[in-house]
């Protein structure tokens, strides 16, 4: 049959660039066979639909008229435009949806994985019943081992039993809340970045990264940015208002050309042809002077960085004359600035988010709780101010990278079917500048788009950090409108909003507690003393901060950002980031799953935030060393997911994955023990297994053959690649041996002693061809020496064990090939050491090469002369001299 190509016509254009195209009309086949009949706008069966509905509207409206009417006048109905139909038909539509894995795809996956578990199960239950007599301390510590490991890996495969995908369609949401000519209804969205250190964190990045939010492609008076200046830094605040005035150029720039991406140091930075994406003659002219502006932007912020490097005696002062109130960083108040927007120094321009300066009260007295500290003042100012129905936080090093992320994110939390169940929309984090080789596996992949995207299947991902929309009330600590109340007394209960939202909708807030006592005093236990706080907690909108003057809101803010505001509240308790852990991330997420909210994972295919990362092994070492500290930290809280919210509505395989990412770092354990039996078996001539052991000989193969086939079906719904995967595979080890076995004891100290470890921030910035050079660099940390001890011990045992066998001849060479395969396995999985050992080696600290030569050295002439793990047999061996002895 003959298939003739087909064109498809634009019919409109929406807001955002989104176009709606139309349909053609298909033509009769050649070959006489009929077209299947498609029951859609255009079929003759839908049409005879509308006829019969509008004869059926024409009778209903006659009947109903005064029979004085004429008849002509009654029948006279405008006919309904089959435009106007497609226009309802489309505003009706989900603006999401969940598509699953095909099941020709996760069908094997899941078989696969029963197979993995199966043969598991056999290997483990073969090494129990098979014991090693002459090694039976090695063998079993092998076993233990390796029984950690076969519940690490169930912990790790469960939840990943129903990956799904989603589509979203921002064309349907601006149609039915952006449309051109009208007032836009999008939802409100407050945007919270968090900045500490200007000298770690550079001001060309916080720069970049707030005029990509500046720029976004969202209604300008919806969007509301707020910074938080934890360091109250003169330097930031000058960086603001630089900021702030090259923004006036840089928004409508981006906005009348369709700019991709909106941070301008990665947009210039970009290698492509820029005039084949954009044809408009005047763009290259006022591109280069785009250019050139920014360029002397830059110019500004690094003047700003040379002369605020050196601090003066007697501080800072600003324009006027006055001093900085922030020159004492640890004891100093809350400043507040509104630099663009209502109230804005530089007046109010409609084009452009409002842009606010935040530094909350600092005082040696109070625990300020870092980040989540700063978070939470931040949720109650933007409260107050705006009062956004949802709140996106970002890293200060990312960038908005797909302009169209917000309505990506609004696709879900405004579509009719599921808004009131989301708790939050979680986005990928993806990174610049990386090592295209992956040696540090640095982009995650893994973990982003397997792990991840599975969870989404359950009842949604955990939340990462950063990239993350949230809804407000769901920080607030409520219950979803479907759940069950946790607390009579809490806000939450729905019967209480019901009783009393529309009458504190129609009252003012300065009034609220002399109308409402009770009502006041019940919120004030929860939420604190702010009135326009308390009355902001009930409503979607910012209806009472637009009825009260710019003075009483700054007073009200500066009010919430004081040091004693949190006491005797819930906040850092129940409501907003949960305070008491350096790894906030999960507990916020694990406590909003726990009450029956979900979440969900958005991987749009243009990325929506791009950062940087960590790009040489000592950064990345340190990087995780600060998550897996806080993961144990949890796990020893009360909030673990082990114990903590049973009864509740979260879901048996989500509290799985919650238990897998809190108690991963125990894992390194049994790994640095592992990894240093193969040394142990070539220095002893002993072994871990039999030396004749069929079935070990059975199972192992079908395990990696399982292992293997289920990496290749992942590799086909996730787009990971078995290269990306091996990756994973030897950070892993890496990680384990390092970073993840200092966490555990920094993390079992931490729970103790109660006294939290101040992680410097590192520093960040975007890769240029300098940085690229230092990714096999090494630089100076403890957690180096333990990785490069373990290859050194390997090495050596290596050497040793062929020497031992060419002496002895060819029956000591029975079990030494798999002696050797079990050494090089592990040196395999050390690769990026060995790398820089061999290819890097005037990079390597001298301090770490040496301690690992001794430690090394030590642990092998300590083994040569403990040998503890061999069992030492009193007499001769019977098996060697029999009935002769």
């Amino acid at each position: 049959m003959q298939i003739h190509p087909l064109s498809w016509t634009i019919k409109s254009v929406l807001p955002g660039g989104f176009r709606i195209f139309q349909p053609p009309v298909q033509a009769r086949p050649k070959d006489g066979y009929e077209t299947p009949r498609v029951s859609s706008l255009r079929s003759s069966t839908w049409r005879e639909r509308v006829s019969q509905w509008k004869l059926a509207r024409e009778k209903v409206l006659c009947g109903s008229r005064n029979q004085s009417h004429d008849a002509k006048e009654c029948c006279a109905l405008k006919e309904v435009k089959f435009g106007e139909l497609e226009m309802d038909n489309e505003l009706r539509q989900p603006l999401s949806r969940k598509l699953k894995i095909p099941s020709s795809i996760i069908n094997p996956y899941r078989v696969l994985i029963l197979l993995r578990l199966v043969i598991l199960i056999f290997y483990v239950q073969d090494r129990l019943l098979n014991p090693v007599k002459k090694a039976y301390g090695l063998w079993l510590t092998s076993v233990i081992c390796e029984i950690w490991f076969a519940l690490s890996w169930v912990l790790e495969h469960l939840p990943r039993w129903c990956p799904v995908d989603r589509e979203t369609w921002p064309e349907r949401l601006c149609l039915r809340y952006n449309s051109l000519g009208k007032e836009s209804h999008l939802a409100c969205i407050d945007i919270f970045v968090c900045t500490v250190d200007p000298v770690k964190e550079p001001p060309i990045v916080i720069a970049n990264t707030l005029l990509s939010i500046l720029s976004v492609d969202y209604p300008a008076e919806k969007v509301a940015c707020y910074v938080s200046d934890d360091g109250a830094s003169l330097s930031t605040h000058q960086t603001l208002l630089e900021t702030s005035e090259f923004a006036r150029k840089w928004v409508p720039f981006c906005k009348k050309y369709s700019i991709e991406p909106r941070s301008p140091e990665c947009y210039f930075s970009q290698k492509v042809d820029y005039l084949e994406c954009n044809s408009v003659p005047s763009f290259a002219k006022e591109r280069r002077a785009m250019k050139r502006q920014y360029e002397e932007f830059k110019v500004h912020i690094n003047d700003l960085v040379a002369q605020f490097k050196n601090v003066p005696s007697d501080g800072w002062t600003m324009k006027d004359g006055t001093p900085w109130p922030g020159n004492n960083t640890e004891n100093h108040p809350a400043m507040i600035q509104v630099l663009m927007g209502p109230g804005g120094q530089n007046g109010y321009d409609k084009e452009l988010p409002q842009l606010v300066y935040v530094s909350r009260e600092k005082c040696p007295a109070f625990q300020h709780n870092r980040k989540a500290g700063a978070l939470n003042a931040l949720v109650r100012v933007s409260a107050i101010l705006t009062n956004g129905a949802y709140i996106l936080n970002l890293d200060c090093n990312h960038y908005i990278n797909n302009s169209k992320a917000l309505l990506e994110a609004m696709c879900f939390m405004m579509d009719h079917d599921a808004r009131e169940k989301i708790c939050y929309v979680q986005f990928p984090q993806r990174f610049d500048g990386l090592d295209a080789k992956g040696r540090y596996s640095s982009p995650n992949t893994v973990f982003y788009d397997i792990s991840l995207k599975c969870l989404d299947g359950i009842q949604g991902p955990m939340y990462i950090g950063t990239g993350c929309v949230f809804n407000r009330k769901a920080l607030y600590g409520w219950d979803p409108p479907f759940g069950r109340i946790r607390r009579k007394e809490h806000p939450s209960n729905c019967a209480y909003l019901e009783e009393h939202k529309s009458l504190l909708n129609t009252t003012e807030p300065t009034s609220l507690e002399r109308e409402f006592p009770a009502t006041f005093q019940s919120l004030e236990k929860f939420f604190g003393q702010s009135t326009f706080l308390l009355a902001s907690t009930l409503v979607k909108d910012n209806r009472y901060s637009r009825s009260a003057s710019c003075d009483e809101l700054l007073k009200q803010a500066i009010h919430v950002l004081s040091c004693d505001y949190e006491e005797n509240t819930a906040w850092g308790r129940e409501i907003g980031w949960i305070y008491g852990t350096s790894m906030m991330d999960i507990i916020v997420g694990f406590r909003m799953h726990a009450r029956g909210w979900r979440s969900i994972y958005c991987m749009p295919s243009v990325p929506a935030f791009r950062g940087s990362a960590p790009i040489n092994l000592s950064d990345r070492l340190h990087q995780l060393l600060c998550w897996a500290t806080g993961s144990v930290e949890v796990l020893l809280s009360r909030q673990s997911p082990i114990w903590y919210g049973y009864g509740g509505k979260l879901k048996l395989l989500q509290r799985i994955a919650y238990i897998n990412a809190t108690i991963y770092p125990l894992t390194s354990i049994p790994l640095v023990i592992y990894c240093t039996l193969p040394a142990v078996c070539l220095l002893t001539g002993k072994f871990i297994t039999p030396v004749v052991s069929y079935a070990t000989s059975i199972w192992l193969p079908l395990f990696i053959g399982a292992t293997l086939a289920t990496r290749a079906v992942e590799v086909k719904w996730s787009g990971v690649s078995l290269r990306e995967w091996w990756r994973h595979q030897q950070f892993w080890v890496v990680a384990g041996v390092s970073s993840h076995f200092f966490a555990f004891f920094q993390g079992l100290l931490i729970s103790i002693t109660k006294k939290y470890s101040n992680s410097a921030t590192r520093a960040k910035n975007f890769p240029d061809n300098a940085a690229r050079l230092e990714f096999l660099a090494f630089k100076w940390t403890p957690l180096l020496i333990m990785p490069a001890t373990l290859i050194f011990i390997n090495l050596l045992a290596m050497v040793a064990g062929v020497s031992v066998a060419l002496k002895n001849g060819y029956l000591s060479w029975e079990t030494l090939f798999s002696k050797l395969f079990f050494s090089s396995f592990i040196v395999m999985h050390l690769y990026p050491f060995l790398e820089g050992l061999l290819v890097c080696k005037n990079h390597i600290p001298t301090a770490i090469t040496i301690w690992s030569l001794i430690l090394a050295s030590l642990f092998s002439l300590l083994w040569l002369r403990a040998n503890p793990f061999v069992t030492v047999y009193q007499g001769p061996d019977q098996e060697h001299c029999g009935i002769n002895c």
